[in-house]
């Protein structure tokens, strides 16, 4: 018997029972949908991710204070004050493939404006953290190094801050607030940014001058952590060296002694956070993967009562000279046609239930290709596994047995 009359046997054969069919590939449905939607959901956390590390500045090194013991106790890092503004000139001055360098020291405090109140980061910055960042003024301007210099009492508010004390789209641009019970007059309004790599709004704080927080605010010298720039062309791994020997020069640190700062690239925030996705959405893909096992056993359970209700009919067709293999055939013809339709169907089902989750829970997800082709290939070869079994047994009936049975 050749391919096309095999095919169109076991075709009808399926179409004689397509509510039995269409159960027998729901397994497959559930399973393919549910791989598809855990990895699209792991891909559009990952993504997510992604932008946000790009959010805090492309080619951006954080240098951090660091941490020291007191007898068996870490006191964790930025707990060292050996860190500098002098330190941030010195890595813009010394350093290649540095472009700019922004000190940085933040506090907490309430903002009180005429019209309300708010609690949020005080971040005091230098006059280059707009294009360390790649964050726009919205509204306004950013602060100068003559306001720097001179630890001016000016802010430029986050966008959420702004809407909390003067509401939304308004420009609150010449207004006096007070932070730490002394006035401060708003220059400006930076745009919209989100959430950071961990979280945290970024739109959620106000920007001075750093100056201002270590005279007017905090008291003091130090400065917690510098953001560096790196130029076109530049290795953050080059640049990350030469601000280690700087530093290292500069604290008067010997051969043997550790660091007393920190150095962080997106690069490596990308790679922790990224490898977490990662194994999480492997983890949930596998969950998923055993819905498809379990709906290849289903697959078998029903191919096998298949083969008992159509004994004779197998006895019939190798009486007039159907061969093993085309018994075969048909079988597994029959399985993989279960298998690919639920594929399909499961995938339809999993790029709509993916978009359902972006749109009801405002979760980010991303669709990809690999998912699909992965998915569908592994119910295929499901198909395969669990349907040669009862093929293989059909096809081993013997014809006179087969047309005696009952």
């Amino acid at each position: 018997m050749r391919t096309i009359p095999v095919l169109g046997v076991a075709l009808e054969a399926l179409r004689r029972n397509v509510l039995r069919s269409a159960l027998t590939s729901l397994g497959i449905i559930i399973g393919v949908a549910a791989v598809i939607v855990m990895m699209a959901l792991g891909d559009g956390a990952r993504q997510s991710i992604t932008s946000r590390i790009q959010s805090l500045g492309t080619n951006v090194i954080t240098v951090m204070a660091g941490s020291f013991s007191m007898g068996p106790a870490q006191m964790g890092s930025g707990a060292l004050r050996t860190l500098t503004a002098a330190d941030a000139e010195a890595i813009l001055d010394e350093v290649p493939g540095v472009k700019a360098v922004s000190p940085g020291l933040n506090s907490r405090g309430q903002i009180v404006a005429p019209s309300g109140n708010w609690q949020t980061q005080i971040q005091g910055v230098g006059e280059a953290l707009p294009e360390v960042r790649e964050w726009t003024v919205d509204i306004g301007m950013f602060f100068e190094e003559s306001a720097v210099t001179r630890a001016d009492r000016v802010v430029v508010l986050g966008a959420l801050v702004r809407d909390r004390l003067f509401g939304e789209n308004t420009d609150p641009v010449g207004e006096v607030v007070r932070i730490s019970n002394q006035p401060f007059r708003v220059i400006g309004v930076l745009s919209r940014k989100g959430q950071s790599a961990m979280g945290q709004d970024q739109d959620d704080a106000v920007f001075v001058p750093y100056t201002t927080v270590q005279k007017r605010i905090q008291g003091v010298q130090h400065v917690s952590n510098i953001s560096v720039l790196l130029a076109p062309g530049a290795t953050s791994s080059e640049v990350s060296a030469g601000i280690s020997e700087v530093l290292r020069r500069r604290h008067g640190l010997g051969p043997a002694a550790e660091d007393d700062f920190m150095l962080r690239t997106p690069e490596e925030m990308a790679t922790v956070l990224t490898q977490t996705t990662n194994t999480m959405t492997y983890l949930l893909a596998s969950v998923a993967a055993v819905s498809l096992l379990v709906g290849g056993i289903g697959i078998m359970n029903i191919m096998l009562v298949s083969v008992t209700e159509r004994t004779r009919e197998i006895g019939l067709r190798r009486a007039v000279g159907a061969r093993r293999r085309d018994v075969l055939g048909q079988f597994v013809i029959e399985a993989m046609a279960l298998t690919l339709a639920g594929g399909l169907a499961g995938i339809a089902l999993g790029v709509g239930g993916a978009w359902a989750v972006n749109r009801l829970l405002n979760w980010a997800t991303v669709v990809s290709m690999p998912a699909v082709l992965i998915s569908f290939s592994f119910a295929a070869v499901v198909g395969m596994v669990f349907g040669f079994f009862p093929a293989r047994r059909a096809a081993g009936l013997n014809p006179v047995d087969a047309l005696h049975y009952e």
